[in-house]
């Protein structure tokens, strides 16, 4: 099932550094709406990755806390259109 725009946008933004809800909108109405679409749901499924590695009992916490920060980090890159085309609406 599709998801809409509201759905793919619905996520705390608190701890986004350059979190920006214009340039979000701008992106979805734009050329690359249909990318950036998929860039909130690549992130929406690496929350859920994040969450299943941090209850992880098998790998040490050091190694644990990293990866899940690094899953976190690129959800939050395609969350702020960081990977869209350059020059992108």
């Amino acid at each position: 099932m599709r998801q809409g725009d509201e759905e793919l946008l619905d996520f705390d933004t608190s701890a986004l550094e350059d979190w920006d809800a214009e340039r979000a909108r701008v992106a979805l109405d734009g050329a690359d709406g249909a990318l950036y679409r998929n860039h909130l749901r690549m992130a929406l499924l690496l929350d859920q990755w994040a969450k299943a590695e941090n209850g992880r009992t098998d790998t040490g916490r050091h190694y644990k806390a990293g990866y899940v920060q690094a899953l976190g980090d690129v959800a939050a890159f395609l969350r702020q259109t960081y990977y869209l085309p350059a020059g992108a609406d």
